[in-house]
Formats: structure tokens, sequence, C-alpha cells
């Protein structure tokens, strides 16, 4: 979740500076990521209905399906820092 914190604060960060220098922004307008986010919801549709008629519950499905497709899986960033340092380490002991 912190990424995702840290992503909206970069991105107003760099608006900001857009609106200071007068710069019309690249990102695609509003509408456009309204309608994506129509699209990511609608694909769950149907899975979602699956899992009613089913009678299963519905938690089962928003765990199972809907909630890794709408968003994403966090990034593990310690377990990749981890992993940097230790092979940062197999090299330094390579050269020794």
């Amino acid at each position: 979740m912190k990424m995702y914190l840290m992503s909206l604060g970069a991105g107003l960060l760099v608006g900001t500076v857009y609106s200071l220098l007068n710069v019309r922004s690249p990102a695609p307008p509003v509408i456009a990521l309204v309608g994506l986010l129509g699209i990511l919801v609608g694909e769950q549709l149907i899975p979602f209905a699956k899992t009613l008629l089913a009678k299963e519950p519905a938690a089962l499905s928003w765990i199972n399906q809907i909630k890794p497709h709408m968003f994403g899986h966090l990034p593990e960033g310690n377990e990749q820092v981890e992993v940097a340092h230790r092979a940062a380490t197999d090299v330094e002991g390579l050269r020794s």
C-alpha cells in the first residue's frame, strides 16, 4: 500500500510542476481512466455472477478472483532489496 501512496504523491508533485510551468500533461484525460476502470469492473461481473449462482460465498470470489485482478499484487520491496543485497555481497566475495 505504501508504494501506491508514494506513486500517488509523485503524480501529484509532477502535476503541480506541470501546472506551474503551464505544460499539458501527457496523461490520458479522466474520462479515459474512468473507462478503464469500467473495463476492469466489467471483466469481473461474469465470474462474480457465477459465484453467486453456485451459492458460494461472495467473499471467496472477491479473494480468489476479483481482488488480485483489480488491484494486482502489491510489490514486495523488502524481499527485492534483500535479494539485491545478497547478490552484491556475493559479488564482493568473489572479488576477494
